[in-house]
């Protein structure tokens, strides 16, 4: 059994977007997936893309029921035998896709739990679920954090991302490009809802205000293949760090993860 074993945290967006999100982090020997969006297969693959197996995983994170977030769960979990974590209104409300699962831990949105180094915290996100949730991870020396799906920015997600070396933040649509795509009123309406996606210049000022001295990487995710390009999030989000006192004068890196691939496996030292 190959197991995740460093000194850093890594993380790596194994996909994004509309057809699958599944992303994964390890750290001192302890390794997790956020959401389970793709076939076990393709997520075996994209694991192996990064010298990962299936059997190093320790457990998965759930953010919400969507499909595009859970359809590997419950493969996953029976096969390799891992704990799968949600709040109770997700288990409920994704029963139906994920089906029986080799174990299941109930968290509640807002109150900290440990899984086994690793110190995990939960917080409320704005989306059309029963109980959305992003992650602040943390192992005691870095922080990584995790927000998607969600329709605004709120002053708690604020205080739980404040001070993470890595983030993955939503940068779903180009405003303009929605409003004049090919999408009908109602899905427009959903998409830019506040409990829909966040658009490229909310994304950009959602990471001007986490910007501070100690961010190392940032990941821009769950982009609409149709309502948005890389390049125009990629260089939103650089423009908005360009800009800040904090970030101006260093390198932090700006990514965009991919939809068909596994990104880059990134590593977040230790100050």
């Amino acid at each position: 059994m190959q197991r995740a074993v460093g000194a850093e945290m890594k993380f790596c967006v194994l996909g994004s977007g509309s057809r699958g999100n599944a992303t994964y982090v390890e750290s001192g020997g302890t390794a997790l997936l956020i959401d389970a969006g793709m076939s076990g297969r393709e997520l075996q693959k994209r694991l192996a893309a990064i010298g990962v197996e299936l059997a190093a995983l320790d457990a998965i994170l759930v953010t919400h029921e969507h499909n595009d977030h859970v359809q590997g769960v419950g493969v996953l979990s029976r096969r390799v035998k891992i704990p799968v974590h949600a709040t109770p209104a997700t288990f409920a409300a994704a029963a139906g896709i994920v089906n029986r699962l080799f174990s299941y831990n109930e968290f509640e949105s807002g109150v900290p739990f440990q899984l086994r180094n690793l110190e995990i915290h939960p917080f409320a996100i704005s989306h059309d679920t029963d109980d959305p949730v992003g992650f602040r991870i943390s192992d005691g020396h870095v922080s990584f954090g995790y927000c998607t799906d969600t329709g605004k920015v709120s002053r708690l997600m604020l205080h739980r991302l404040a001070s993470c070396q890595g983030l993955v933040l939503e940068s779903n649509h180009d405003a303009a490009m929605l409003q004049n795509g090919s999408y009908p009123p109602y899905l427009k309406q959903r998409i830019r809802s506040s409990q829909g996606h966040l658009d490229n210049n909310q994304a950009a000022g959602f990471l001007r205000e986490l910007a501070h001295e100690s961010l190392q990487h940032v990941v821009l995710a769950h982009l609409s293949e149709e309502n948005n390009h890389p390049e125009i999030a990629r260089q939103t989000a650089r423009a908005a760090l360009d800009c800040s006192p904090c970030c101006g004068d260093r390198t932090v890196t700006v990514t965009v993860a991919r939809q068909e691939a596994a990104g880059e496996l990134l590593c977040l030292a230790r100050g």
